[in-house]
């Protein structure tokens, strides 16, 4: 069963909320960006929220500079695990990003996104203290996968984490 590693995150001293995924899908590692898979509708949602183009027109650098001009951050609950194929039903034998230390070093955090079924678990899973700590938000995943949240419904679900 193949490894995969999380890539760094996208933060810097100015982000005020954190988007977390689960871990990258297979075309994100081959091509080492985030939601790589051209049928993910992410970047498009995100150009809604920076109020901006769609996003995919950018190339990679713009699109994380874009998300943080708007005070996002990107990473990933969990650094490492086995898994086979894309399907966060896959994962096994995971092991957590060090979410703690990222929170501590940046203060600015106060409200975190979970993408998806498989990051809430996992983040709530090993950091159960956090959720009552900051405003966190379970969102429907933005994955291909989850073909039954067209575009127009994952922004309206999304929207709340700004109300």
């Amino acid at each position: 069963m193949p490894n995969c590693k999380s890539f760094n995150p996208v933060i810097n001293k100015n982000s005020k909320i954190l988007i977390l995924g689960s871990m990258p899908g297979i075309k994100s590692l081959e091509e080492q960006q985030y939601y790589a898979h051209p049928q993910n509708r992410f970047w498009k949602l995100m150009g809604r929220f920076c109020d901006c183009c769609n996003l995919q027109d950018l190339n990679y650098e713009e699109r994380l500079q874009t998300l943080l001009n708007n005070n996002f951050a990107l990473w990933d609950v969990i650094n490492f695990c086995n898994r086979e194929g894309s399907l966060d039903t896959n994962i096994q034998n995971e092991v957590p990003n060090k979410i703690l230390i990222l929170l501590k070093k940046y203060k600015n955090i106060k409200t975190i996104i979970l993408n998806g079924n498989k990051a809430y678990s996992a983040f709530k899973k090993y950091f159960p203290e956090l959720l009552k700590e900051y405003k966190c938000y379970k969102m429907p995943s933005t994955s291909p996968a989850n073909a039954r949240y067209s575009l127009e419904k994952l922004d309206n679900e999304w929207s709340n984490f700004k109300n």
